[in-house]
């Protein structure tokens, strides 16, 4: 099994290496990705949007080149454990979940992500070895056109920079005269 390219074991290590450890929901994310890949015509610049600020978003960061910080990774949370990746100018492309009726074959995936037993009682063993039989068999996908908000038709060009009168710090000066936190709009300290 074959995970973007990668073997099973090799995913494995590169999950550890960038997570931390080994979670159920990188595994499902990267198989998520690949099916998305999969179907999906190579040599075309696509976004990413998922539809969880879960670990979903860890795979797609590290199987793509799509990241939170370049704008190509969005996250728009439905509670959904799926992906949406498309063509950035066109908006057509694949959405990727999990599908609970294909989960009746896979007793530990269907109870890790169902959570019907508690994470420290989850046979983690039995999971990976479900995860590495069944592939791409838990997931489905349909074809999809996203709305036009998410579509790039125009280069971004980033806004320039200024200083705040009120801390002193750089901020865009698309933000106005004093930055979101000097107006009292944004507040991260207690």
């Amino acid at each position: 099994m074959k995970i973007c390219n990668l073997t099973f074991d090799e995913y494995l290590n590169m999950v550890e290496s960038f997570h931390g450890s080994v979670a159920p929901g990188m595994i499902a994310g990267g198989i998520m990705v690949d099916v998305a890949m999969s179907n999906l015509p190579e040599g075309e610049f696509f976004d990413v949007i998922c539809e969880t600020q879960h670990c979903l978003t860890d795979a797609v960061q590290m199987l793509t080149p799509c990241t939170i910080g370049n704008g190509w990774l969005r996250i728009v949370d439905t509670g959904r454990f799926a992906l949406i990746m498309y063509n950035k100018y066109t908006g057509e492309g694949v959405r990727v979940y999990i599908d609970s009726e294909k989960l009746h074959s896979w007793s530990e995936i269907r109870c890790w992500f169902m959570r019907e037993r508690p994470k420290h009682e989850q046979d983690t063993d039995l999971l990976m070895s479900q995860f590495r039989e069944a592939g791409q068999g838990f997931c489905s996908f349909t074809t999809v056109r996203v709305r036009d908000e998410y579509v790039e038709n125009v280069k971004k060009h980033a806004s320039p920079t200024s200083l705040c009168p009120g801390c002193g710090e750089a901020c865009m000066e698309k933000e106005g005269t004093l930055c979101p936190a000097c107006r009292g709009e944004v507040s991260l300290l207690a």
